[in-house]
């Protein structure tokens, strides 16, 4: 995935053209009726593919929870307490209906409200998704744009294919393997750090990095590429002739160049991140989301699984579009490009 860095044209504004009207209120109602629209419709796709795949998944929901002793009619009275002999519309309406007033309905397994069953496990999976973003900007930033800035000009080719191999390596390796790794090496064979649970700062260590050590690596191939590209432009190089300090001319001039295209990736990466959170909460045993999907699977609770899919949809959802808010702050145009596009 490329993304490119939206940098500037030069050191000074350009005068407007004769007979265009600038003005960026209207930008801002058009991204923003554009997105309300994007976020409602996602909403609808959610509710729908959910409701209609969940239910494809192997198995009975009665018979799982009933257990494989169960007499045909105890499992045939325990699917007409759970609704699955209705008919697909009258169940879906039911769903709609109760997702209008919050309502998510009550876990097959639990017999609990799944809203209450989410909120208990969500701020787990929130906490280890922060710590992988604040791991994955603190790894990819320093590190792709001190690389960029060491090999620029095609200067130092060790570097830059030994960092390309690298990154590209940790980046492709799937959650699962790392993560099996990191507890072989660090709660097994060195026994330094826990290999599960969250009752403790030291248990999220390792999930935090198996989540976020390959995205991290992958958003910083592409801060080297844009640091490489923003040290060519003109103003940069007006820059380095007027003899600033190495830590000005980097941080104050090239870094907010960065930021569209790094803020970019990290928003599209945000998704993978909830995603990847269920098997990395199922190998470290993390009392998140992803755990607990894992656990409704099995038992087919419907109700549960769909409530967690749409929860995390809408938050990604919502995040990507906090995101968008803040290229929109950054860099203005932005606003228009996307209320256009």
């Amino acid at each position: 995935m490329t993304v490119t860095a939206n940098t500037a044209a030069g050191p000074g504004p350009q005068a407007p053209q004769a007979g265009v009207s600038r003005r960026p209120g209207s930008h801002w109602a058009g991204f923003a009726l554009r997105r309300a629209g994007g976020l409602l419709l996602s909403l609808v796709m959610l509710i729908v593919l959910t409701f209609m795949i969940v239910p494809l998944i192997p198995g009975d929901p009665a018979q799982a929870i009933a257990g494989t002793d169960a007499s045909p009619e105890t499992v045939a009275q325990l699917r007409g307490q759970m609704g699955l002999d209705d008919p697909l519309p009258v169940r879906f309406a039911d769903y709609v209906a109760g997702l209008a007033q919050l309502d998510l309905g009550n876990s097959f397994r639990f017999n609990d409200a799944v809203g209450g069953i989410i909120a208990t496990k969500l701020p787990y999976t929130a906490q280890l998704a922060a710590m992988a973003i604040i791991l994955v900007l603190a790894i990819a930033v320093p590190v792709g744009m001190a690389v960029g800035i060491l090999t620029r000009g095609g200067r130092r080719r060790w570097l830059d294919l030994a960092f390309g191999n690298v990154a590209g390596f940790l980046a492709s390796l799937p959650g699962y393997v790392t993560g099996t790794l990191l507890i072989v090496l660090f709660s097994i064979l060195w026994r330094v750090l826990p290999a599960g649970g969250a009752d403790s700062l030291q248990a999220l260590i390792l999930p935090t990095v198996a989540l976020g050590i390959g995205p991290a690596c992958a958003v910083a191939r592409v801060v080297r590429q844009e640091t490489a590209t923003v040290l060519e432009q003109d103003f940069m190089r007006t820059a380095r002739g007027r003899r600033l300090p190495p830590l000005r001319l980097y941080l104050r001039h090239a870094l907010p160049n960065l930021l569209t295209s790094t803020l970019t990736l990290t928003g599209l990466i945000l998704a993978s991140l909830l995603g990847g959170a269920i098997i990395i909460e199922t190998v470290f045993n993390y009392p998140g989301l992803g755990n607990e999907i894992v656990q409704a699977i099995i038992y087919r609770d419907y109700p549960l699984i769909q409530g967690i899919i749409l929860v995390v949809g809408l938050i990604a959802t919502v995040l990507n579009l906090l995101v968008d808010l803040v290229l929109g702050i950054i860099d203005p145009r932005t606003l228009g490009a996307k209320s256009h596009g």
